[in-house]
């Protein structure tokens, strides 16, 4: 992990033009360029609030909805990204020398800035669902930006994962679309940790063991986590388990780092 830190600061030149490459290529040709990142996400929630909770939200409240569904995008884009961005970059991957861990790096910032930016557009709509109750959002809400840099981390390590293995098995891509759309239903984007707690008490038999093992997902804790920053009268369960969920992002870093350095050695032979 030294390592890591020390080739990170090395080539920041290298990461912040790869960042700025990826940002201009994402809206190339595109009449309101950058202003998609605001808009695309604004559109997603009018949909997901207007038609989805009439489906599957009904007693859930819009603001949740939109907490869920914009951080579960970060990760989604963050792991898709991840997915091409050594495959993507064969020749300057074969021809020039650089820690390849830059790549996956630089488009997770990339997807932190969009993110970013996506929260102005989170808050707003936020805010004004709040109102319309009598409510605000809460101070703690000032941690977020902080918060999302915890989340980075989690997407990073999964960005890692991907890009390794999508260098070597090019079915990979389809394996992650398939576990992503998997890990969406068991994770809590479209509804709040507390429906899970309500099944899990209508079932005492195996109800806690389903709570406990349903808070080591990491986007449960990390969803839950803005939720409890950003709602009036949400708290964050701090349990054993919820803690087990907070530090695993930390474990599955370290052991992404050590697969992708490995695996590097050989991605000129495979590309």
């Amino acid at each position: 992990m030294i390592q890591m830190i020390t080739d990170i600061t090395r080539h920041g030149d290298l990461i912040w033009n790869l960042v700025a490459r990826d940002l201009k290529i994402r809206y190339r040709g595109s009449v309101l360029g950058l202003l998609w990142t605001i808009l695309n996400p604004l559109f997603m929630a009018v949909i997901y609030i207007v038609f989805l909770r009439l489906l599957v939200g009904r007693g859930i409240p819009n603001e949740d909805i939109i907490i869920g569904v914009f951080a579960w995008q970060f990760t989604a884009q963050c792991v898709n990204a991840g997915l091409n961005c050594v495959t993507g970059n064969s020749s300057l991957v074969k021809k020039v020398f650089f820690p390849r861990i830059i790549l996956p790096l630089s488009v997770n910032i990339s997807g932190l800035v969009n993110f970013l930016l996506t929260l102005i557009v989170q808050w707003a709509l936020v805010a004004i669902l709040l109102m319309m109750k009598g409510a605000f959002l809460e101070a703690t809400t000032l941690w977020v930006p902080l918060f999302c840099l915890y989340h980075l981390l989690f997407n990073f390590s999964l960005a890692l994962l991907a890009a390794a293995a999508n260098v070597y098995f090019r079915d990979t891509q389809h394996i992650v679309g398939l576990l992503m759309s998997a890990w969406f239903f068991m994770s809590p984007v479209m509804y709040p940790l507390s429906l899970v707690e309500t099944v899990a008490r209508a079932h005492p038999w195996i109800g806690p063991w389903i709570e406990r093992v349903y808070l080591l997902n990491p986007m449960t804790v990390i969803i839950t986590g803005y939720r409890a920053m950003q709602m009036p009268g949400d708290s964050f369960p701090w349990t054993a388990a919820s803690i087990a969920g907070l530090l695993m992002p930390l474990a599955i870093l370290w052991i992404a780092y050590v697969i992708f350095q490995r695996a590097q050695r050989y991605f000129s032979d495979f590309l």
